[in-house]
Protein backbone atom coordinates (compact mmCIF):
# COMPACT_ATOMS: atom_id res chain seq x y z
CA UNK A 1 0.00 0.00 0.00
CA UNK A 2 1.44 3.47 -0.84
CA UNK A 3 1.81 6.14 0.97
CA UNK A 4 -0.27 9.51 0.69
CA UNK A 5 0.92 11.57 -1.56
CA UNK A 6 0.41 15.09 1.49
CA UNK A 7 2.02 17.42 -1.12
CA UNK A 8 -0.76 16.85 -3.92
CA UNK A 9 -3.42 16.21 -1.98
CA UNK A 10 -2.79 19.86 -0.06
CA UNK A 11 -2.01 21.43 -3.06
CA UNK A 12 -5.42 19.88 -4.60
CA UNK A 13 -7.48 20.88 -1.86
CA UNK A 14 -6.36 24.18 -2.09
CA UNK A 15 -6.58 24.92 -4.89
CA UNK A 16 -9.95 23.91 -4.86
CA UNK A 17 -11.06 25.79 -2.24
CA UNK A 18 -9.25 28.94 -3.53
CA UNK A 19 -10.23 28.84 -6.92
CA UNK A 20 -13.74 28.41 -5.62
CA UNK A 21 -14.04 31.90 -3.34
CA UNK A 22 -12.26 33.21 -6.65
CA UNK A 23 -15.18 32.24 -8.82
CA UNK A 24 -17.81 33.83 -6.09
CA UNK A 25 -15.76 36.96 -5.18
CA UNK A 26 -17.90 39.11 -7.39
CA UNK A 27 -21.22 37.80 -5.76
CA UNK A 28 -19.51 39.14 -2.36
CA UNK A 29 -17.95 42.08 -3.38
CA UNK A 30 -21.09 43.20 -5.47
CA UNK A 31 -23.03 42.72 -2.17
CA UNK A 32 -25.67 41.09 -4.77
CA UNK A 33 -25.28 37.64 -3.68
CA UNK A 34 -27.33 35.10 -5.59
CA UNK A 35 -28.94 38.08 -7.43
CA UNK A 36 -26.01 38.96 -9.41
CA UNK A 37 -27.26 38.78 -13.03
CA UNK A 38 -23.56 36.63 -13.38
CA UNK A 39 -24.65 34.57 -10.57
CA UNK A 40 -25.37 31.33 -12.62
CA UNK A 41 -22.51 31.72 -14.69
CA UNK A 42 -19.94 31.94 -11.76
CA UNK A 43 -21.33 29.11 -10.17
CA UNK A 44 -20.94 26.96 -13.16
CA UNK A 45 -17.47 28.08 -13.61
CA UNK A 46 -16.70 27.13 -9.65
CA UNK A 47 -17.82 23.73 -10.69
CA UNK A 48 -14.58 23.36 -12.71
CA UNK A 49 -12.16 24.47 -10.32
CA UNK A 50 -11.85 20.98 -8.84
CA UNK A 51 -11.10 19.44 -12.19
CA UNK A 52 -8.43 22.69 -12.77
CA UNK A 53 -7.17 21.78 -9.40
CA UNK A 54 -6.94 18.11 -10.47
CA UNK A 55 -5.45 19.55 -14.03
CA UNK A 56 -2.36 21.52 -12.26
CA UNK A 57 -1.36 18.83 -9.50
CA UNK A 58 -1.31 15.97 -12.10
CA UNK A 59 0.32 17.55 -14.44
CA UNK A 60 2.75 20.15 -12.70
CA UNK A 61 3.11 19.98 -8.97
CA UNK A 62 2.71 15.81 -8.40
CA UNK A 63 2.29 13.74 -11.93
CA UNK A 64 0.83 10.23 -10.99
CA UNK A 65 3.69 7.70 -12.04
CA UNK A 66 0.74 5.43 -13.89
CA UNK A 67 -0.50 8.84 -15.78
CA UNK A 68 -3.37 10.90 -15.32
CA UNK A 69 -5.94 8.70 -16.83
CA UNK A 70 -5.82 5.65 -14.84
CA UNK A 71 -4.98 7.07 -11.66
CA UNK A 72 -8.12 9.98 -11.91
CA UNK A 73 -10.48 7.37 -13.33
CA UNK A 74 -11.08 8.44 -16.70
CA UNK A 75 -11.24 4.81 -17.95
CA UNK A 76 -13.90 3.45 -18.38
CA UNK A 77 -14.32 0.48 -15.99
CA UNK A 78 -13.15 -2.63 -15.40
CA UNK A 79 -14.81 -5.96 -14.27
CA UNK A 80 -17.49 -6.97 -11.05
CA UNK A 81 -20.13 -6.22 -14.06
CA UNK A 82 -19.41 -2.23 -14.06
CA UNK A 83 -22.79 -1.66 -15.83
CA UNK A 84 -24.55 -2.11 -12.94
CA UNK A 85 -22.69 0.62 -11.24
CA UNK A 86 -23.72 3.16 -13.95
CA UNK A 87 -27.09 1.93 -13.58
CA UNK A 88 -27.29 2.44 -10.10
CA UNK A 89 -25.98 6.04 -10.40
CA UNK A 90 -28.39 6.69 -13.32
CA UNK A 91 -31.17 5.81 -11.01
CA UNK A 92 -30.68 5.68 -7.85
CA UNK A 93 -30.21 9.28 -6.85
CA UNK A 94 -33.24 10.41 -8.81
CA UNK A 95 -35.58 7.89 -6.62
CA UNK A 96 -33.95 9.43 -3.28
CA UNK A 97 -34.56 12.88 -4.69
CA UNK A 98 -38.43 12.07 -5.53
CA UNK A 99 -39.30 10.20 -2.79
CA UNK A 100 -37.85 12.69 -0.30
CA UNK A 101 -40.51 15.23 -0.75
CA UNK A 102 -43.23 12.81 0.54
CA UNK A 103 -41.34 11.43 3.46
CA UNK A 104 -40.90 15.12 4.79
CA UNK A 105 -44.64 15.82 4.36
CA UNK A 106 -45.44 12.36 6.21
CA UNK A 107 -42.76 13.73 8.79
CA UNK A 108 -44.58 17.41 9.05
CA UNK A 109 -42.17 19.26 7.67
CA UNK A 110 -43.06 19.81 3.60
CA UNK A 111 -46.26 21.27 2.63
CA UNK A 112 -47.43 18.65 -0.04
CA UNK A 113 -50.15 19.28 -2.38
CA UNK A 114 -51.25 16.35 -4.88
CA UNK A 115 -53.06 18.93 -7.11
CA UNK A 116 -49.73 20.48 -7.71
CA UNK A 117 -50.56 23.55 -6.74
CA UNK A 118 -47.57 25.00 -6.73
CA UNK A 119 -46.34 23.64 -9.84
CA UNK A 120 -49.19 25.55 -11.74
CA UNK A 121 -48.09 28.54 -9.94
CA UNK A 122 -44.76 28.34 -11.27
CA UNK A 123 -46.16 27.50 -14.86
CA UNK A 124 -48.17 30.89 -14.73
CA UNK A 125 -45.15 32.69 -13.84
CA UNK A 126 -43.15 31.51 -16.93
CA UNK A 127 -46.54 32.26 -19.00
CA UNK A 128 -46.70 28.87 -20.14
CA UNK A 129 -50.08 28.25 -17.75
CA UNK A 130 -52.61 28.98 -20.74
CA UNK A 131 -50.93 26.75 -23.60
CA UNK A 132 -51.29 24.06 -20.99
CA UNK A 133 -54.25 24.44 -19.20
CA UNK A 134 -55.58 21.89 -21.37
CA UNK A 135 -53.59 19.11 -20.37
CA UNK A 136 -53.53 17.20 -17.00
CA UNK A 137 -51.06 18.74 -14.68
CA UNK A 138 -49.39 15.14 -13.78
CA UNK A 139 -49.01 13.79 -16.76
CA UNK A 140 -46.44 17.20 -17.32
CA UNK A 141 -45.35 16.23 -14.31
CA UNK A 142 -44.64 12.22 -15.11
CA UNK A 143 -42.84 13.75 -18.71
CA UNK A 144 -40.61 15.94 -17.09
CA UNK A 145 -39.46 13.20 -14.63
CA UNK A 146 -38.66 10.83 -17.29
CA UNK A 147 -37.35 13.26 -19.74
CA UNK A 148 -35.12 14.31 -16.63
CA UNK A 149 -34.40 10.61 -15.81
CA UNK A 150 -33.06 9.56 -19.29
CA UNK A 151 -31.14 12.35 -20.64
CA UNK A 152 -30.67 14.89 -17.22
CA UNK A 153 -27.33 12.78 -16.46
CA UNK A 154 -25.78 13.54 -19.29
CA UNK A 155 -26.78 16.72 -19.92
CA UNK A 156 -25.35 17.35 -16.67
CA UNK A 157 -22.18 15.06 -17.35
CA UNK A 158 -20.23 17.63 -18.43
CA UNK A 159 -20.16 20.46 -15.65
CA UNK A 160 -21.10 17.66 -12.55
CA UNK A 161 -17.53 16.45 -14.33
CA UNK A 162 -15.62 19.31 -13.48
CA UNK A 163 -16.42 18.52 -9.70
CA UNK A 164 -16.22 14.95 -9.68
CA UNK A 165 -12.69 14.52 -11.68
CA UNK A 166 -11.76 16.40 -8.47
CA UNK A 167 -13.34 14.87 -5.44
CA UNK A 168 -13.90 10.99 -6.75
CA UNK A 169 -11.31 11.30 -9.47
CA UNK A 170 -7.86 12.67 -7.68
CA UNK A 171 -8.88 13.18 -4.15
CA UNK A 172 -10.66 9.65 -3.30
CA UNK A 173 -7.95 7.13 -4.50
CA UNK A 174 -5.28 9.48 -3.05
CA UNK A 175 -6.53 9.37 0.37
CA UNK A 176 -7.24 5.70 0.34
CA UNK A 177 -4.47 4.22 2.44
CA UNK A 178 -6.72 5.86 5.06
CA UNK A 179 -8.69 2.84 4.30
CA UNK A 180 -12.54 3.00 2.78
CA UNK A 181 -14.37 4.40 4.87
CA UNK A 182 -12.28 7.11 6.56
CA UNK A 183 -11.80 8.60 3.06
CA UNK A 184 -15.13 8.38 1.99
CA UNK A 185 -16.31 10.51 5.00
CA UNK A 186 -13.14 12.66 4.45
CA UNK A 187 -13.53 13.64 1.10
CA UNK A 188 -17.27 14.13 1.79
CA UNK A 189 -16.56 16.49 4.37
CA UNK A 190 -13.91 18.57 2.02
CA UNK A 191 -17.02 18.58 -0.70
CA UNK A 192 -19.13 19.82 1.35
CA UNK A 193 -17.10 22.45 2.83
CA UNK A 194 -16.03 23.96 -1.15
CA UNK A 195 -20.01 24.70 -1.02
CA UNK A 196 -19.38 27.80 1.37
CA UNK A 197 -18.85 30.45 -0.46
CA UNK A 198 -22.51 30.06 -2.12
CA UNK A 199 -24.32 28.32 0.81
CA UNK A 200 -23.67 31.39 3.37
CA UNK A 201 -25.11 33.52 0.34
CA UNK A 202 -28.19 31.38 0.37
CA UNK A 203 -27.98 28.69 -1.80
CA UNK A 204 -29.60 25.47 -0.85
CA UNK A 205 -30.41 26.14 2.69
CA UNK A 206 -31.57 29.86 2.53
CA UNK A 207 -33.83 29.91 5.37
CA UNK A 208 -30.18 29.57 7.28
CA UNK A 209 -27.47 29.82 5.29
CA UNK A 210 -24.93 29.42 8.77
CA UNK A 211 -26.30 26.27 9.44
CA UNK A 212 -26.47 25.34 6.17
CA UNK A 213 -23.18 24.91 5.82
CA UNK A 214 -23.03 22.01 7.97
CA UNK A 215 -26.14 20.79 6.71
CA UNK A 216 -24.41 20.73 3.18
CA UNK A 217 -21.45 19.10 4.59
CA UNK A 218 -23.52 15.79 5.98
CA UNK A 219 -25.52 15.64 2.64
CA UNK A 220 -22.45 15.46 0.81
CA UNK A 221 -20.76 13.10 2.50
CA UNK A 222 -23.91 10.88 2.57
CA UNK A 223 -24.22 11.27 -1.31
CA UNK A 224 -20.14 10.86 -1.49
CA UNK A 225 -20.59 7.85 0.15
CA UNK A 226 -22.66 6.20 -2.96
CA UNK A 227 -20.72 8.60 -5.56
CA UNK A 228 -17.23 7.29 -4.14
CA UNK A 229 -18.83 3.49 -3.69
CA UNK A 230 -19.00 3.48 -7.71
CA UNK A 231 -15.94 5.20 -8.02
CA UNK A 232 -13.81 2.18 -5.73
CA UNK A 233 -15.81 -0.70 -7.55
CA UNK A 234 -14.82 0.33 -10.94
CA UNK A 235 -12.58 2.19 -10.84
CA UNK A 236 -13.74 4.88 -13.26
CA UNK A 237 -14.60 8.19 -12.57
CA UNK A 238 -17.72 8.00 -14.61
CA UNK A 239 -20.48 6.62 -12.68
CA UNK A 240 -20.00 8.99 -10.13
CA UNK A 241 -20.25 11.54 -13.03
CA UNK A 242 -23.41 10.07 -13.99
CA UNK A 243 -24.93 9.89 -10.43
CA UNK A 244 -24.04 13.48 -9.61
CA UNK A 245 -25.74 14.48 -13.12
CA UNK A 246 -29.11 12.56 -12.13
CA UNK A 247 -28.54 14.17 -8.45
CA UNK A 248 -28.99 17.76 -10.53
CA UNK A 249 -31.10 16.80 -12.31
CA UNK A 250 -34.00 16.75 -9.91
CA UNK A 251 -33.20 19.16 -7.99
CA UNK A 252 -36.65 21.08 -8.99
CA UNK A 253 -38.87 17.94 -7.81
CA UNK A 254 -38.75 20.27 -4.29
CA UNK A 255 -40.80 22.99 -5.81
CA UNK A 256 -42.97 20.64 -7.94
CA UNK A 257 -45.07 18.66 -5.65
CA UNK A 258 -45.02 21.66 -2.98
CA UNK A 259 -48.03 23.72 -2.12
CA UNK A 260 -48.67 27.24 -4.01
CA UNK A 261 -47.75 29.89 -1.39
CA UNK A 262 -45.86 27.67 0.78
CA UNK A 263 -42.01 27.89 1.87
CA UNK A 264 -39.56 24.99 2.06
CA UNK A 265 -37.87 24.74 4.54
CA UNK A 266 -34.90 22.21 3.20
CA UNK A 267 -32.79 21.73 6.71
CA UNK A 268 -35.43 19.85 7.45
CA UNK A 269 -37.43 18.87 4.07
CA UNK A 270 -36.48 17.13 1.28
CA UNK A 271 -33.07 15.13 -0.01
CA UNK A 272 -31.41 17.86 1.44
CA UNK A 273 -32.77 18.04 4.82
CA UNK A 274 -32.54 16.37 8.07
CA UNK A 275 -35.84 13.82 7.33
CA UNK A 276 -34.01 13.21 3.48
CA UNK A 277 -30.78 12.01 5.44
CA UNK A 278 -32.57 8.60 6.22
CA UNK A 279 -33.25 7.55 2.69
CA UNK A 280 -29.36 8.21 2.10
CA UNK A 281 -28.66 5.84 4.69
CA UNK A 282 -30.95 3.48 3.89
CA UNK A 283 -29.56 2.79 0.31
CA UNK A 284 -25.91 2.83 2.34
CA UNK A 285 -26.98 0.40 5.07
CA UNK A 286 -28.33 -1.67 2.30
CA UNK A 287 -25.14 -1.84 0.23
CA UNK A 288 -23.30 -2.80 3.73
CA UNK A 289 -25.55 -5.29 4.47
CA UNK A 290 -25.44 -7.03 1.16
CA UNK A 291 -21.14 -6.69 1.83
CA UNK A 292 -20.84 -4.39 -1.10
CA UNK A 293 -19.34 -1.98 0.67
CA UNK A 294 -17.06 -1.73 1.54
CA UNK A 295 -15.53 -2.69 -1.41
CA UNK A 296 -13.54 -6.00 -1.74
CA UNK A 297 -9.83 -5.13 -3.20
CA UNK A 298 -10.83 -2.25 -5.01
CA UNK A 299 -8.76 -1.44 -8.85
CA UNK A 300 -7.31 1.78 -7.16
CA UNK A 301 -5.60 -0.13 -4.24
CA UNK A 302 -2.98 -1.76 -7.01
CA UNK A 303 -1.84 1.26 -7.97
CA UNK A 304 0.71 3.96 -6.63
CA UNK A 305 -0.21 7.13 -6.31
CA UNK A 306 2.93 9.02 -5.49
CA UNK A 307 6.60 9.21 -7.05
CA UNK A 308 8.93 6.84 -6.33
CA UNK A 309 11.81 8.20 -4.27
CA UNK A 310 15.69 9.19 -6.22
CA UNK A 311 18.93 8.46 -5.09
CA UNK A 312 20.88 11.31 -6.00
CA UNK A 313 24.58 10.83 -5.64
CA UNK A 314 26.95 13.47 -4.31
Amino acid sequence: MSMINWRGVSWFVGLAAGLGWLCCAPLWISGAGLQHPLAPLLMILMMFTPALATLIVTRWISPPPGGIVKATGLVIGKGRRWGWYWLFAWTVPALVMIVSPFVSALLGVYDLDLSLSGFRALLNATGAGDALSNLSLWSIVVTQLLIALVIGPLMNAIPVFGEEWGWRGYLLPNLLPLGQWPVLIISGVIWGLWHTPIILLGYNYPTNPVLGVMMMTVFCVLVGILLGWTRLATGSVWPAVIGHGSLNAFGGVIVLFARAGSTVDTVWATALGLTGWPLWLSVIAILVLMRRLPVADPPDAHQSFVLPEVSVVR
